[in-house]
């Protein structure tokens, strides 16, 4: 369902326990960065409606959740603050190719591995903190859906921009092989405690 070429690995698991506070303010700029994305690819690709309406529902969607986060940082007394960011988004978008229409299909199958990540990586907090927290295990899990839609969505868009006559398969051969770039990235791991790292 979500594309993914790995499983997040227990590394992840261990730096969320050691920084959960780093987490939730990392995850409010990763609904920020998202909405930017939507944002971004309304802007490049203007005339193609659909895309236009989609991308405006997500901005509306994670600025909402970017909202959430920032409540939760407030109920639990934890200042939202400028983090470095890992270097998972930057490396990604970096297989961006430059020519259209592969561009506009690479920045969409980008978003889409990025939102399927932060499903996977959801679920899994739902999951690890079931037990020591009730409440963030319950929030996470209300995310869940959102994440694992917005990908879809993105993938579906993605082939609108496939060129005619070009194999139907195009799309999807192109989303295994930055899945796999993707799986690399984070298997790397990165030294900051993130949704990402």
């Amino acid at each position: 369902m979500l594309n993914l070429a790995s499983d997040t690995p227990r590394r992840w698991l261990d730096q969320v326990d050691a920084h959960l506070d780093e987490v939730l303010i990392d995850h409010a700029h990763c609904e920020k960065k998202a909405a930017a994305t939507a944002m971004n690819l309304l802007f490049a690709y203007v005339d193609d409606e659909e895309l236009c309406r989609e991308m405006s529902d997500i901005v509306v969607e994670e600025l909402e959740h970017f909202r959430l986060v920032l409540d939760l940082l407030g109920q639990r007394q934890i200042r939202f603050r400028r983090l470095k960011p890992s270097s998972y988004g930057r490396r990604l978008h970096e297989l961006i190719r430059g020519d259209e229409p592969h561009r506009a299909i690479d920045r969409l199958l980008v978003a889409s591995l990025i939102e399927a990540r932060s499903c996977e990586r959801f679920a899994q907090l739902r999951d690890h903190l079931a037990n020591s927290d009730a409440e963030l295990a319950e929030f996470y899990g209300s995310l869940f859906e959102s994440e694992a839609r917005h990908h879809t969505t993105y993938v579906r868009l993605a082939r609108r921009f496939l060129p005619r006559g070009a194999p139907e398969d195009t799309v999807a051969q192109r989303l295994a092989e930055l899945a796999a770039a993707e799986a690399e990235i984070l298997a790397e791991g990165d030294e900051f405690a993130r949704v990402h790292s």
